[in-house]
């Protein structure tokens, strides 16, 4: 599978604001809507709703679009085999800055350890990377061992919605990124997708909320299997 274009690494505005520690910032889709993206968050420690998805994380840890590297540098701390992977070469540079290891990487390319990573993270809404999660779910269930973990972070609302977007920030010089593919994804969305995944296997392990973030944890199947034609 050849990684999608990486149009978020070039995004100015999204490294000038992890430079800078806070934003605003924002994604947007062709027709105007804005989410606004919560880069004062990302920047700093990880918070209480952090800490409990981290409890429940099992083994080495990849991080998946690990950002400015909260989660990544607090498992370090704990002593967790841990790795963060990011598009965005600001976003390693401060990961690694926090004492986590990381590397400026597509989850679409080739990584370190595959088949053998206990848990993967996709934190922040990084179930959307690339627009397409089927696909995003595939390379996940290639990347964790058998049996492991996935932890998401789905849409706090039930939407099952792709897009091309772009970084923009609206107060500031106007500057904005390329136009890249991402998808908001809630949580009955994300069950549907492990359901009908042409890597058949995944069993829900769990889903809480809290503090207005929804998560959901899946079990990869316990064998490989080859997929669906």
């Amino acid at each position: 599978m050849s990684a999608p274009p990486v149009a978020w690494a070039a995004a100015d505005p999204y490294a000038t604001a992890l430079r800078a520690g806070r934003g605003p910032l924002f994604l947007r889709r062709a027709d105007g809507w804005l989410l606004p993206l919560e880069v004062e968050r990302w920047c700093g420690r990880a918070d209480a709703v952090d800490l409990e998805v981290l409890d429940r994380c099992e083994g080495s840890v990849l991080d998946v679009g690990c950002g400015p590297g909260r989660l990544v540098a607090e498992l370090a701390v704990r002593g967790r085999t841990v790795l963060g992977i990011d598009v965005s070469e600001t976003a390693v540079d401060r990961t690694v800055r926090l004492g986590g290891p990381a590397l400026r990487r597509s989850v679409f390319e080739p990584l370190p350890g595959e088949g053998r990573w206990d848990t993967v993270l996709l934190m922040d809404g990084n179930v959307g990377i690339g627009g397409d999660p089927p696909a995003l779910l595939d390379r996940v269930a290639v990347i964790l061992r058998p049996g492991g973990l996935l932890i998401a972070e789905t849409a706090p609302v039930d939407i099952d919605e792709r897009a091309e977007v772009q970084v923009v920030d609206v107060v500031g010089p106007g500057v904005t990124g390329g136009m890249f593919p991402w998808a908001r994804i809630g949580t009955p969305a994300l069950l549907r997708y492990a359901a009908n995944a042409s890597r058949p296997g995944w069993t829900p392990a769990g889903q809480w909320t809290a503090d207005g973030r929804r998560f959901l944890a899946l079990r990869n199947p316990t064998k490989r299997s080859a997929p669906a034609r």
